[in-house]
């Protein structure tokens, strides 16, 4: 059907009747989930290319259950003796169930995803990485393992914080055509040769192992699922939780629906790199549309998918500055003969989102007796980095909102 924005459009009779749907016992498919690893999974891949088989069929309007791997695809368990030997050598993740035929979809189509619940594992990890927003000015290597319940995670390794359940799938995606993969490809390649960081294919640990791995019949075209694109992937966008539609461009015949990556919390920006990694369960229903609602990836919900869960927050704030003869990690690849004498970079947002992150975490540190480490972390899991105004030129605007809530022990040094 069309996409109409009315109360009987079907994106918004989906939105509202999910929770209805789900307890009317409908016919479950179950996707993932078994063998250790993805590798041994038959329904997951850690590629994107329309080559891939489908590894499940549903029919629209059918509930769908996904059970979901981590973003790295490790074993969290800190009690368990398994070693992975691909940890040596990297390039495991996203470990993504599907990609799931969707009966009746076409090329040109969209995809209307409703998720109806996001059930957590027993563990959470957050680690800091090079892929972190602070990478230059930070250390990689400290982890925090999270105990995950119902309602709150805690970490042995975070004390006096627990952070409220907020679980979405970090990676939501359908299939890219050979069109995509080919633009992929020519934009990626183009910076990664000017030194910008990329991530191009690897064959290294890839999974389906036919189409992908070392000997794979696409492997130099198989798509890594670092950088969400045009059909979705990676977005990390924490309000597409249960309760949210989203419409997904459909590139290839059964559109090729897929997910992992899910997390227990996040705050706007994942800026350690990770989240709170998670097991999941993910289940949802789908919905062909005829007509867009939007050009690429779009969603709706409910408003209360928007704030941050807390009742009380403390913000601090980043203007575009720097200090003269510094080059911004991220700008470094344009080797730019002017950036490094400049003191500030006119609306320049992600600067000014580096700066306003800079200040919580000193605020976290000084205030709360965290270190560094852990007050990053935090920031990663429970802080949300917002756009505070673009057009007061040339000094963009940031805002890193902390909610108060997450802590429940007395503060140190009060």
């Amino acid at each position: 059907m069309s996409y109409r924005p009315s109360l009987s459009s079907a994106a918004l009779f989906s939105l509202l009747s999910a929770a209805a749907f789900h307890s009317a016992g409908a016919d479950e498919l179950v996707v993932g989930g078994q063998g250790r690893n993805c590798i041994e999974d038959p329904q997951c891949i850690n590629r994107l290319h329309p080559d891939l088989p489908m590894t499940a069929r549903a029919k629209p309007g059918q509930t769908i259950v996904l059970h979901t791997r981590n973003a790295g695809d490790f074993d969290l368990d800190p009690n368990s003796r398994y070693e992975d030997p691909r940890r040596a050598t990297g390039n495991t993740g996203h470990a993504l169930t599907g990609p799931v035929h969707i009966e009746g979809a076409r090329a040109g189509d969209t995809l209307a995803v409703t998720l109806l619940e996001v059930a957590p594992g027993p563990w959470g990890k957050t680690w800091v990485g090079a892929g972190g927003f602070l990478a230059d000015h930070y250390p990689t290597g400290f982890s925090a393992t999270w105990k995950l319940g119902a309602d709150y995670a805690r970490s042995a390794d975070i004390p006096g914080v627990r952070i409220p359940i907020s679980a979405f799938p970090g990676v939501i995606t359908t299939l890219p055509d050979d069109a995509m993969v080919r633009k992929a490809m020519a934009r990626e390649s183009a910076i990664d040769a000017l030194g910008a960081r990329v991530f191009l294919p690897n064959p290294t640990n890839a999974t389906p192992e036919a189409f992908c791995g070392p000997t794979g019949s696409v492997k130099e075209e198989c798509l890594r699922t670092i950088p969400p694109r045009e059909h979705g992937g990676n977005m990390d966008i924490r309000y597409m939780r249960a309760g949210v539609t989203i419409h997904l461009p459909c590139l290839v015949d059964g559109c090729g629906l897929a997910i992992g990556d899910v997390h227990y919390a996040q705050g706007d920006g994942e800026v350690s790199g990770t989240a709170i990694e998670m097991d999941a369960t993910v289940t949802l229903r789908t919905e062909i549309l005829k007509e867009a609602p939007a050009k690429g990836v779009s969603f709706t919900g409910p408003v209360s998918t928007l704030g941050i869960p807390s009742k009380r927050y403390f913000a601090t704030t980043g203007l575009p500055f720097k200090k003269a003869g510094e080059i911004p990690s991220d700008m470094a690849y344009l080797d730019s003969v002017r950036l490094a004498a400049l003191e500030s970079l006119p609306d320049d947002i992600a600067l000014a989102a580096r700066n306003a992150l800079l200040a919580m975490i000193d605020h976290l540190v000084t205030h709360y007796g965290y270190s560094v480490d852990q007050a990053y972390v935090i920031c990663s899991v429970a802080v949300d980095l917002r756009i505070g105004q673009l057009v007061d030129a040339p000094n963009a605007g940031a805002v890193a909102l902390l909610p108060l809530d997450i802590f429940v022990e007395e503060e140190p040094g009060k």
